[in-house]
């Protein structure tokens, strides 16, 4: 008698050429998937029918969602909600990335449970996407996160320190704006493992240890680039006149009681 393989699993990953798609693909927990990874121009996720279509042809074990789009509701809220459709048909795991910005603004750290409170229209549109989510596919995870960069190329965070202080635009960082800066490799890695642990449901915080203003992180951002970060203008949200949160603090206390760990700015661009 012959030895039945076992199938190798799979993995649908939209979003996969952004900045945290990039590095989900080269995670090491997913060195045992076969990887599905169509670009925005094969599967535009805002038509129902053809990601139904798409994700029912491959039938993957599992599904990682981070396609968006800040300006685009159809993208954010109407693709998440095709998305999650999809992979309840096929009952494929699902981890959705969402965001920090569901919430509106405090002093406190915020936890899963933290009724959302956002406060711009992204936030507004990922909120909603988290709950048309949910309702479509109850078995999902939500990674919210915060800020990310990372080490091999730049985030558009990291971009803007180096167009700042080469003269190319006028960017002011503010020292009353608080966020927990995340490397893509480590929100990549959480997202990846959490595609093999369904018992895990709902959203998971995961983000960055320590909350730091967008002044001071641009300012480590440029130390690691080597430039001088006494370049860098700053401000206050306050003189701005723009109306966003100053405080949107991840507490990730259950992610690093379940293995997940992001690292602080300091050791990831050390």
């Amino acid at each position: 008698m012959g030895i039945r393989r076992r199938r190798r699993r799979s993995v649908f990953v939209t979003g996969a050429a952004g900045l945290l798609g990039r590095h989900v693909q080269r995670s090491a927990a997913l060195s045992s998937w076969n990887l599905i990874a169509p670009n925005s121009q094969a599967l535009d996720i805002r038509h129902r029918e053809l990601v139904n279509s798409a994700i029912r042809e491959w039938k993957p074990d599992a599904v990682i969602h981070l396609a968006y789009k800040n300006d685009d509701r159809r993208t954010t809220l109407e693709g998440s909600r095709n998305v999650a459709s999809a992979a309840a048909a096929c009952g494929a795991r699902l981890v959705h990335l969402s965001t920090d910005v569901v919430f509106g603004g405090r002093e406190l750290p915020y936890v899963e449970s933290d009724v959302l409170s956002p406060a711009t229209d992204y936030g507004r549109m990922k909120a909603e996407a988290e709950a048309a989510v949910m309702q479509a596919c109850p078995g999902a995870v939500m990674v919210r996160t915060s800020l990310m960069y990372a080490t091999d190329f730049l985030a558009p965070t990291q971009t803007a320190v180096q167009r700042a202080l080469r003269g190319e635009a006028t960017t002011s960082f503010f020292t009353d704006e608080f966020r927990c800066p995340a490397h893509a490799a480590d929100v990549a890695a959480a997202c990846a493992a959490l595609i093999a642990l369904p018992e895990i449901v709902g959203p998971l915080h995961v983000a960055g240890p320590e909350a730091l203003s967008r002044a001071d992180f641009a300012a480590a951002i440029a130390m690691w680039l080597g430039l001088d970060p006494i370049g860098l203008a700053t401000s206050t949200l306050g003189e701005s006149g723009l109306d966003r949160p100053a405080h949107v603090i991840l507490d990730s206390t259950h992610a690093a009681l379940l293995g997940f760990r992001c690292r602080p700015v300091s050791e990831a661009l050390g």
